[in-house]
């Protein structure tokens, strides 16, 4: 196992964790970090998107003209994909964009995730980050003093103050152990994990 610093919000060293290598020694297949990021993506995407055929669009009753003798081209109806304000031709319908892979790709892909992080030297274990009050100025004083200015956080429990302190904070965010997700990690080139976080991935990850 790899042995990794724990820094308090002052960025000093307080101790030092065992770093699973089942979680942060994995390695790294971008073909599989690939798909899972392209399914949380699609699984994103509200698929509202809408057109009208012909036959949705107003108008369209009656025939434009005669069929013969006028010298213009033959016209059915207004509501022609060829017309100025007519149908759309194989146009965006409502659609669900979501499917799933396999619970053990999923698994395996935040591993690997978190293994590139921990191979990059971009992770860092905190002891614990709670603020006494919520307040932006603070959270970005303690990002500050790691020189980090793109930065997941990661807690074991949601922590209210410090989700409500970076809220607002540009190139940051924070998040329980529960909703670590592949994107996220990637996203960010930065992980800061608190260390109670570190048991929950264990039970999340390692069954």
């Amino acid at each position: 196992m790899a042995v990794c610093d724990v820094l308090n919000t002052r960025a000093e060293k307080v101790g030092e964790v065992n770093l699973n290598d089942a979680l942060f020694a994995v390695e790294v297949k971008t073909g599989i970090l690939h798909e899972v990021v392209c399914m949380q993506r699609a699984n994103q995407r509200q698929g509202t998107a809408s057109t009208k055929t012909r036959g949705e669009v107003r108008g369209g009753g009656a025939k434009p003209w005669r069929q013969k003798g006028t010298g213009r081209a033959r016209a059915g109806s207004r509501t022609s994909p060829l017309w100025r304000g007519g149908g759309t031709i194989f146009g965006p319908k409502p659609r669900d964009y979501s499917y799933s892979l396999p619970k053990k790709v999923k698994r395996l892909a935040l591993k690997m995730a978190l293994s590139a992080r921990s191979q990059e030297g971009n992770l860092v274990i905190i002891d614990s980050f709670d603020l006494p009050e919520i307040k932006t100025k603070e959270f970005i004083r303690v990002m500050d003093t790691f020189a980090y200015d793109n930065c997941l956080i990661i807690t074991g429990e949601k922590e209210e103050k410090l989700y409500l302190s970076a809220k607002n904070a540009v190139g940051f965010k924070v998040m329980p152990v529960a909703g670590l997700n592949v994107y996220d990690i990637l996203k960010y080139s930065k992980l800061m994990l608190a260390q109670s976080s570190l048991a929950k991935l264990e039970e999340r990850l390692l069954v």
